[in-house]
């Protein structure tokens, strides 16, 4: 296993230990944000699953693999990265506290708001797009991953 990876209990660790997790481990070595996601953070990571990359037109993963498109994937990946550690009962409470919705900023820079439909924590992208955490709470030694099940994308 190449060094960047050994500590398992990182955000990288346990998304590379995770099945639903390899297309966005291979996103984030193509990226080069491996050593990133295995420092001290704390983050918060909305992780899109395997599912929420093959909702993608045909040809746009591996678009974003090559080596010429590393500055738009970078920040595709960290615009689904918050800087704190939020786990769901945190970022429930938040959006109720704010009258049903809750505006975040990425490490990317730019925004994504928060809300809730029917219980489950949604994500509107700076595009209107929306995505439904479908698991949460995945904990990791420099912060925590809620799984997604689409990927948002920075304007």
């Amino acid at each position: 296993m190449p060094k960047s990876l050994e500590n398992a209990n990182t955000i990288v660790g346990v998304a590379a230990s995770n099945e639903n997790f390899t297309t966005l481990v291979t996103a984030v070595k193509a990226a080069e944000l491996v050593d990133t996601l295995n420092s001290e953070g704390p983050f918060t990571v909305f992780a899109p699953t395997n599912d929420a990359f093959s909702k993608l037109p045909a040809g746009t993963v591996e678009s974003l693999l090559k080596p010429e498109s590393k500055a738009v994937l970078t920040s595709i990946l960290t615009y689904h990265v918050v800087a704190g550690n939020f786990d769901a009962a945190s970022v429930i409470a938040a959006v109720t506290e704010n009258g049903g919705k809750f505006t975040v900023n990425t490490v990317q820079g730019g925004e994504i708001i928060i809300s809730l439909n029917d219980g489950k924590v949604m994500l509107t992208d700076e595009k209107g797009n929306s995505s439904t955490v479908v698991m949460a709470d995945i904990e990791a030694s420099n912060g925590i991953i809620h799984a997604i099940d689409a990927v948002v994308m920075p304007e």
